[in-house]
């Protein structure tokens, strides 16, 4: 059977309600799910229960945007929305958010851009993480953009004119604490992190994993075959567990379904049993 390891609700930046989600999972036969949203464990217990009701194993989760220079996410498997290391940081990290959402609104009206903190919450739809996405969402429906790829490549992207950084943890620190909090480590969609050659990645791989990483997410909805075999390869040589997901955003990310991505990915269910072996 088929699992997703990867999925974002409206508890950060998807359009889907963690509840409505495990109900999305269930019509493609999903074993087993994690629910990763942004810096926040705000949706774990609707998608918990849920989850009960279509015989779906819920592993709670989040996904952590670390201080790197090509930017770098780290997923947090099997973190429970209970105080713990991790957990309390939570709080710390999405106050930088707010904090650089009002910055961001004040750049774009530099620009001419009216956007309002009320209009982000609205389209959040009291979401416990709001971010870009509900920001690139007005600016959609009020015409300043004619997508929210648009908004990004246009104005949001890091190096855009509305581009503002935010507080993060470091690599090291995030590892460390979601190990402290009995959580397993997984380093999100590689090819993010901007990096090139296969001595830099083996020197960052030898450094995150002493720091506690356990798996690398080789099968992602966005990569083509030969990619999916390259980073799971990568993960096998470097011990890891080559994991998987769609980073399903819903209406942010069109065109991308739970579980299936593009309609070419398939986790199987072996990898959480793998996954499980490392839990601290």
């Amino acid at each position: 059977m088929a699992v997703d390891l990867h999925l974002h609700s409206t508890a950060s930046d998807g359009s889907v309600r963690p509840g409505e989600l495990m109900g999305l999972a269930a019509a493609q036969r999903l074993r087993t799910v994690a629910l990763t949203d942004h810096d926040t464990l705000d949706g774990i217990s609707e998608a918990r229960e849920a989850a009960g009701h279509h015989d779906i194993e819920l592993i709670p989760g989040t996904e952590l945007s670390l201080e790197f220079d090509g930017g770098m996410h780290l997923l947090v498997l099997w973190l429970e929305p209970e105080p713990g290391p991790l957990q309390d940081r939570l709080e710390w990290l999405r106050q930088g958010r707010d904090e650089r959402n009002l910055a961001i609104l004040e750049a774009l009206a530099r620009h001419g851009i009216e956007v309002s903190a009320e209009e982000i919450a609205e389209q959040a739809g009291g979401g416990g993480s709001v971010g870009r996405p509900h920001i690139a969402a007005v600016m959609v429906r009020k015409s300043y953009v004619t997508s929210i790829a648009a908004a990004f490549d246009l104005w949001l992207a890091r190096g855009r004119p509305a581009y503002v950084a935010r507080p993060r943890l470091s690599p090291a620190e995030g590892i460390s604490l979601a190990r402290a909090s009995g959580a397993v480590p997984v380093l999100a969609h590689p090819h993010t992190l901007g990096i090139t050659t296969a001595r830099d990645m083996a020197a960052l791989l030898h450094e995150l994993i002493d720091a506690g990483l356990a798996g690398l997410e080789a099968l992602y909805a966005g990569y083509h075959r030969h990619e999916r075999e390259g980073y799971a390869d990568l993960a096998r040589r470097f011990g890891l567990v080559a994991t998987g997901g769609s980073d399903f955003h819903g209406d942010y990310k069109p065109g991308l379904d739970v579980g299936i991505g593009y309609g070419d990915l398939y986790v199987p269910d072996d990898v959480v049993d793998q996954l499980r072996e490392r839990v601290a």
